[in-house]
Formats: C-alpha cells, sequence, structure tokens
C-alpha cells in the first residue's frame, strides 16, 4: 500500500510548492450536502405555525436532521477515541444492509464523512480563501489517515474513508470555478489528491462490485478524471443496482451526463429511461424522475427535452412509494423553487418549467404535513452543495418565508373566502377563521 516511511515524503512532495504564497488568488472551498458542523445547529428561530391563516408544523430538529447528526457523530467520536476496528465493523454492516436514513441517505456514507470530518474541515478552513498560511498543518491530518490505512491495508472501509478525505481535500484546493480561473498550484494540488485515492482504491475493485459505499467512492472519482458517457452511465449504475432505494447516485448520473461534463442529452434521456427500467419495482415511474432532477434545473436544453408527462408520473411515483415529510418537502420545493423561479427566456424550457412548477399545488395539497425550511432554502440556490451557509439561523428563516409565500398562495381562495389553513398529520385541513 503505502508505507509509512513514505507517508510524509510523499505528500510533502506533492504539496510542498503548492502552499499559496501572499497575493494569491482565491479559492473557494467546497463543502459537503451534510455539513456536521451546520447540522449540529439548531434552526432556531424557525418554529411551529405560520399566523393564524395557515398553520403547519417545523419540526426542529426534523427526524432526517436527527438521524444524520447522530450516524455522523458517532463515526466522529469513535474516530477521536481511535476506535478504528469498531467504526470498520459498524460501517461495514450498514453498507451491508444497505441502511438508509428516513430521507434515503446511505448511513454508511454518512458515517465515513463523519469519520474524515475533522480532517477535511480543518483543510477547508486552512484554504477558504484559496492563502492558506505557510504554516498551516494542510497534510498533517491526511498524514494520519494515511497511517490508519498503512496499519489496516485490506479494509475497504478504511481505504473508503481515506480516498473520501483525499478527494475532498482536492476539491478544497481546487475550488468550483472553470479550470481556466484555478491557479496551476491549485489543479495540480487537486490533481495530486484525486491520483492518491486512486490508488488507494484500486486494490479493491472486486468489493466495489458488493459494497455500495466503494461504488459511491469509485463514482466520486469521476470529478477528477476525463471520461465518457459510457463509462459513467455503467459506473453509477452498478451503484444503483446495489441500492436502488437511494435516489442521490441516480440524480448524481444524470448531473455528469450533461454535455457540460461527460455525456449528451441523448445519453442523459436513455440513462434515464433505463433507469426507470430497473428501478420500476422500487419506484414505478420515479427513476426517470430522479436522473432528470438535477440535470433540467441547471440546463435549458435537457429541460426543452424533457418527456414531462414521464416525468410527472414519476413525482406521482415517488410520493406514492415514499409519502414521508423529508421527500414531500424535496420535491414541493424542488418544484415550486428550484424549478419554478429558473425562468430563462427559452421559451421550450420555460414551458416545461411552468407545467412542472404547477405540481407544487398537488404535491401540498395531497402530501405536505409538516415544513423543512433548510430544504426550501435549498432549493431556492438550486441545492447547491457547494454554497457556504454563513448562518443557518437565518438560511432556514428564508427558507421558510418562501415556503410559507409559496404554501399560501396556494390556498388563497380558501384565503380569501375567510378560511384558516391548517396542516395535520393526514395534510392540510380549511377550518373556520
Amino acid at each position: 500500500m503505502f508505507p509509512s516511511r513514505q507517508i510524509a515524503d510523499r505528500l510533502h512532495q506533492c504539496f510542498a510548492a503548492f502552499r499559496a504564497p501572499r497575493g494569491a488568488r482565491p479559492v473557494r472551498a467546497v463543502e459537503q450536502e451534510v455539513h456536521p458542523v451546520l447540522a449540529q445547529q439548531a434552526v432556531a428561530a424557525v418554529r411551529a405555525g405560520g399566523g393564524s391563516i395557515l398553520q403547519i408544523a417545523c419540526p426542529d430538529p426534523t427526524a432526517e436532521d436527527e438521524a444524520r447528526d447522530h450516524h455522523q457523530a458517532v463515526a466522529l467520536r469513535l474516530v477521536r477515541q481511535e476506535r478504528w476496528a469498531e467504526l470498520s465493523r459498524t460501517i461495514r454492516a450498514a453498507d451491508a444492509k444497505r441502511s438508509l436514513t428516513p430521507g434515503a441517505m446511505s448511513i454508511a456514507e454518512l458515517m465515513a464523512y463523519g469519520a474524515r470530518a475533522d480532517v477535511v474541515l480543518a483543510a477547508e478552513h486552512a484554504l477558504i480563501d484559496g492563502r492558506p498560511d505557510r504554516n498551516a498543518p494542510l497534510l498533517a491530518g491526511i498524514e494520519d489517515l494515511e497511517l490508519v490505512l498503512e496499519d489496516s491495508p485490506e479494509d475497504y472501509v478504511v481505504a473508503a474513508i481515506v480516498a473520501q478525505a483525499h478527494m475532498d481535500l482536492g476539491w478544497a484546493w481546487r475550488g468550483t470555478g472553470w479550470d481556466v480561473e484555478v491557479p496551476a498550484r491549485n489543479r495540480a494540488a487537486f490533481a495530486a489528491h484525486f491520483e492518491r485515492a486512486e490508488e488507494i482504491l484500486a486494490p479493491f475493485a472486486d468489493e466495489a462490485a458488493t459494497s455500495p459505499l466503494l461504488a459511491a467512492t469509485q463514482c466520486a472519482l469521476l470529478g477528477g478524471s476525463a471520461t465518457d458517457g459510457r463509462a459513467v452511465a455503467d459506473r453509477y449504475e452498478r451503484l444503483i443496482d446495489l441500492n436502488p432505494e437511494n435516489p442521490r447516485p441516480m440524480r448524481a448520473m444524470g448531473n455528469h451526463l450533461l454535455p457540460r461534463w461527460y455525456g449528451s442529452y441523448a445519453e442523459l434521456e436513455l440513462e434515464a429511461r433505463r433507469t426507470a427500467s430497473r428501478t420500476q419495482a422500487v419506484w414505478g415511474a420515479g427513476g426517470y424522475t430522479w436522473v432528470q432532477f438535477d440535470a433540467i434545473s441547471c440546463d435549458d436544453e435537457a429541460c426543452a427535452r424533457l418527456d414531462l408527462p414521464f416525468f410527472v408520473e414519476g413525482l406521482h411515483d415517488i410520493l406514492n412509494r415514499r409519502p414521508d415529510p423529508y421527500t414531500t418537502n424535496l420535491l414541493a420545493a424542488y418544484c415550486a423553487n428550484s424549478i419554478g423561479q429558473a425562468f430563462s427566456g427559452n421559451d421550450h424550457a420555460d414551458h416545461v418549467r411552468a407545467q412542472i412548477a404547477d405540481c407544487a399545488g398537488w404535491i401540498v395539497r395531497e402530501h405536505l404535513t409538516e415544513l423543512h425550511p433548510m430544504i426550501w432554502a435549498h432549493a431556492a440556490r438550486g441545492f447547491d452543495n457547494n454554497l457556504r451557509v454563513q448562518c443557518p439561523t437565518r438560511f432556514a428563516a428564508s427558507g421558510r418565508d418562501d415556503a410559507m409565500r409559496i404554501i399560501t398562495s396556494l390556498f388563497q381562495g380558501e384565503i380569501a373566502a375567510g378560511k384558516r389553513v391548517v396542516f395535520t398529520e393526514t395534510g392540510p385541513e380549511t377550518r373556520a377563521a
């Protein structure tokens, strides 16, 4: 693997020249969708209710937040106590069972992030403006993880955690700008981290055929490679088939099949249909919807080419099979905010967007029971995983304001007639004011 005496030499050789001198161009660091620090901060300003005419519960925290916080915290605690063998067994068990949170997020992946969180967050903090101090300990954390890997060279869980940490650090160096905007030293550091991640994962190719955690880590490597749409689709197909109840790989595949990444519009449509066929027993037509979900929100041409009836059928099938509050808020916020506020002037795409936005009406009326402000806030910003949230409380409050405004507009007829709308465990009810 990676001998202990060579760890410091190799990493310092890779990165000594990349320490940003004074005046280096700022590079924004990348954050994960689930940030353990932010997740622990309660959305204190968001409370149940919303005035006398519209009342809806805002649980703080939500069941999904509690589950994510718990699994990340368990992993973080085990790492800090150097109980790596116990951590590996716990993640391995969750991976084998395909365990998911109430919102269908992989528990194995959540714990893998918690395990590397200290290392990644420290590096991201040092690289937050692209000008790390010359004495910043950028390599200390990753060197420690490499030592753990050396002690457990055949443990695929440890390998996945260390490889993911390298990729996170690579993105922290690179930022999210176009290649021409990224300084050469940062691009080189990005490439070196991804090359090391690929080396770490190479001996575990066989295990990736049965482990969703390893398969997801292999898919994450795509961010540092130049490949074609067929190879991308094949890699994601393996991951999706290992755990079809997890929709996130479908969403990621759709995004990576856009022409701006590795695919084409024809490949996107083909793989969306193929995924719907393979996952029909789980999602009905929902597989098509999940694959197109993020792609059409950021690409006019993909949106204009969408098979709209198939997509809407998928929305219905998703909620019929998973009518939980997290999924309901996700789809309602997506239709109303991500799509409904994204009109671009492209007539064909905007026609499709308008009809998807209209779906928010039946989703709210038929399925919504409680409000998750954070989801609505992220939806308003296109579910940007690279978004740096400075104040979770204000961010959540902005989501709550958006949601209350949109939901109120959906019930404007009832409200104008003097009714008030109360959301219960079975959905909204209109009552006398």
